[in-house]
């Protein structure tokens, strides 16, 4: 043993002895070759200083240190006699970057921020090439799959030189038909409206989705799965994508699908830590029984691992950690939960870069967790979901270091700024009269996180305009703020009045409890509305000009399985008007639900129920304008508008109005190449109460209607049908066998 310490002292005498001997002390510095850069910027960037031991490690550290600044493209280092010498080769300096052949100024922009290669900076030959494909890659995701893209330089001196970039951008490849092959269980008309690509059409003058992306396609197939895994196909595969180049230079678009089986859920079940008391979470096994032979879904599975985080929550738990286990078994799938406690450690500091756009205000507050606070994936994969869902970032990813201490941790966010501006149009035509809208959105208004949006519509009988300007989480509280300015101007024939109407308002929303949101409003109005000279004595007292302050809140209560197209759950909503001041006061309540339950895939039904009243207070009757009609989406088989009292030719619609509509989809039902929704329907609707004159109240009878509603993508926009046949009426009401409607955004 004392033998083995002796040979240990040994070594560590000679391995000291050799260090000592290999480094020398600086006492000269020599610098050559270095044109640009100063010799005292080259000491700094290098951390050479005199009077100090270099060793032959240290001179590789000075090596690399400089390098890494990209000033030099050789670099020789000797160390003699106490002198260190280095020679440089430094790189010439791009004088100009020039774009030839791309006159949009925004897309000059983006292609300056993503070259790596930038005036009044080096130039590296090497990186050059991986500019042009950064260009090439760029024009792709806009659609010019076929850009070419040519580098030159031109040399001005031994230290500088232009470089010049042609771009002829091409022509855009459009899609010119989108197709799946191996979507056995699931229509291609719906996959279509899964996807975010589109067909090219002539009424799709606007949609930046026509144009063959290979972004657009990784949406596409992540869409594509979410879909499919929703309705319980848990190991759907997108086996390929392929782009078909036809002779007029667009794309067929073709996705291959391996749908697999579709699965229910047969077990769940928990496996929690022994730390934790297990007692905790028996309130879920009441919540799983609800998801029992139910197919599977990823969006139930996140329902579930929500309500086990309220019961961490609840209980004060921390470094709480849980994962999925799902194993599959024949057809079925069984699920558990893993409740285990985490490392314990604290989150340090957070870090965030890449917003040279977005304040970084904006991103910390979606943040969950907050510096000095405990450190769980769960909830760090939370803040990271909750910056994402803003979409004004392209990518959004994190890294966790260690910090100061053993239990510290960083977190660092960078984010990818992406444009955030919306454009779009609609446009419908059909028995009903036709409509142009048209809406204008920024969602990063100066960086600040708000969103400022134009919308104008018009049709036959009115022409609206609307501004709104919304902070998505106002004070970092989670809650909704938006302003509003509104103008409309009305022409009713029918309803035997015209009016302008200018508003302001502003109001909140929030979420209360779960799936339960809260919104409240304040709405200033001026009405100047004037009936019609064909109108009756008693209408035409219903002129004049009219002001009022008037505060709504509302209730909603949402448990669908989705927003798009549900199949399951319910919607239920509630809201009230009631005024502070006005001219001639009124309270108003509306209450509307929707029941969805899916009977089988060939079978969707629906049930929906609509309640509304209108009353006026302190003996004042509700203005004309303000009195309830009954859209022909609640009450198909009439015309818009010709429902209800009538007072002489009039039509004036009712104090109150009630609807309850009962449907049925069967899109299974026609062949897939029809491109053809179809479904059943049975309406019940009326309108009823005239406050200023109860003689005119005559019509009051339940009126119904039964009839069929397709839906078909046409070469010429998507067109709905309704063919309806009138059950019960009033004598004064007009029906409407047969309408349609032709319409689209754009």
């Amino acid at each position: 043993m004392v033998m083995f310490k002796k040979i240990c002292l040994i070594i560590l005498f000679l391995f000291v002895s050799v260090s000592s001997l290999s480094a020398e002390i600086i006492k000269k510095i020599i610098i050559e070759g270095n044109k640009r850069i100063s010799e005292e910027t080259i000491k700094v960037y290098g951390d050479i200083n005199i009077n100090q031991d270099y060793s032959e490690n240290d001179i590789n550290k000075v090596l690399n240190s400089l390098y890494s600044t990209n000033f030099f493209k050789k670099i020789n280092i000797s160390l003699n006699k106490n002198i260190l010498k280095i020679d440089l080769e430094e790189y010439p300096i791009v004088n100009q970057l020039i774009l030839v052949g791309e006159k949009n100024n925004s897309y000059e922009k983006e292609i300056k921020k993503i070259m790596r290669l930038k005036e009044k900076q080096s130039f590296i030959k090497s990186l050059l090439a991986d500019d042009v494909e950064l260009i090439k890659r760029l024009y792709s995701t806009l659609g010019y799959n076929f850009a070419k893209v040519d580098a030159k330089t031109r040399k001005i001196d031994d230290t500088s030189l232009d470089l010049l970039i042609s771009i002829s951008r091409g022509e855009k490849t459009k899609i010119s038909s989108i197709s799946f092959i191996g979507n056995k269980k699931i229509r291609t008309k719906r996959l279509k409206e899964v996807i975010a690509s589109e067909e090219s059409k002539f009424w799709k003058v606007l949609s930046k989705n026509t144009a063959l992306s290979e972004n657009l396609i990784k949406l596409d197939q992540r869409l594509l799965i979410n879909y499919y895994k929703s309705i319980g196909f848990y190991d759907v595969k997108i086996e390929s994508n392929f782009a078909e180049i036809n002779q007029e230079g667009n794309a067929n678009l073709i996705y291959t699908i391996n749908e697999g089986n579709r699965y229910i859920i047969d077990k769940i079940s928990t496996n929690v830590d022994k730390v934790f008391d297990k007692k905790i979470f028996f309130p879920l096994n009441d919540v799983f029984k609800k998801y029992i032979g139910e197919y599977y879904s990823p969006f139930k599975i996140k329902k579930l691992l929500e309500q086990i985080d309220v019961l961490i929550e609840e209980n004060n738990l921390q470094f709480v950690e849980h994962n999925v286990e799902e194993n599959i078994k024949d057809d079925a799938i069984n699920i558990t939960f893993n409740i285990f406690e985490g490392e314990k450690n604290l989150v340090e500091r957070i870090n965030i870069t890449g917003n040279y756009i977005t304040d970084e205000n904006v991103i910390r507050s979606e943040l969950i967790l907050d510096e000095g606070d405990p450190l769980t994936e769960i909830i760090l994969e939370k803040s990271i979901s909750q910056i994402k869902s803003r979409r004004i970032f392209k990518e959004v990813n994190y890294k966790v270091s260690k910090g100061s201490k053993q239990n510290l941790k960083i977190i660092d966010i960078s984010v990818e700024e992406q444009p955030t501006g919306e454009i779009g149009a609609g446009a419908g035509i059909g028995t009903s009269g036709g409509t142009l809208a048209f809406n204008i959105k920024e969602n990063n208004w100066l960086g600040e996180g708000k969103a400022l949006e134009f919308e104008a519509q018009i049709d036959e009988e009115s022409l609206a305009g609307n501004l709104i300007y919304t902070n998505p989480n106002y004070d970092f509280l989670g809650n909704s703020l938006y302003y509003n300015l509104s103008s409309e101007k009305n022409d009713k024939p029918n309803q035997g009045y015209e009016n302008s109407i200018l508003s302001v308002g502003a109001g909140t929303s929030f979420e209360q409890y779960k799936d339960i949101d809260v919104s409240l409003s304040l709405l200033a109005s001026y009405d100047d509305l004037r009936t019609l000279n064909t109108a009756s004595s008693s209408l035409k007292k219903q002129s004049g000009e009219f002001s009022e302050l008037a505060a709504i809140y509302g209730f909603t209560n949402d448990k669908r399985n989705r927003a798009f197209m549900p199949t399951e759950g319910s919607i239920l909503s509630f809201s009230q008007s009631f005024p502070f001041y006005a001219d001639r006061s009124f309270i108003s309540n509306t209450f509307s639900a929707s029941k969805y339950h899916s009977f089988s895939e060939d079978v969707i039904g629906t049930g929906k129920l609509y309640l509304k009243s209108v009353n006026g207070l302190n003996d004042d009757d509700v203005r004309l304008s303000k009195r309830t009609t009954m859209s022909t989406k609640r009450l198909r088989g009439f015309e818009r508008g010709k429902i209800g009292p009538v007072d002489g030719v009039d039509h004036i619609g009712g104090n109150y109005a009630a609807a309850l509509n009962f449907e049925a989809s069967l899109p299974n039902l026609l062949p897939e190449n029809t491109n053809m929704d179809f479904g059943l329907f049975l309406d019940f609707g009326n309108i009823w109460g005239v406050d200023y004159d109860a003689s005119l109240d005559k019509s009051n009878k339940i009126r119904s209607s039964t009839g069929i509603a397709m839906n078909w993508l046409s070469p010429i926009g998507p067109m709905s049908f309704v063919l309806a046949q009138d059950l019960s009426k009033a004598d004064t009401d007009v029906t409407e066998s047969f309408s349609f409607n032709l319409g689209t955004t754009f």
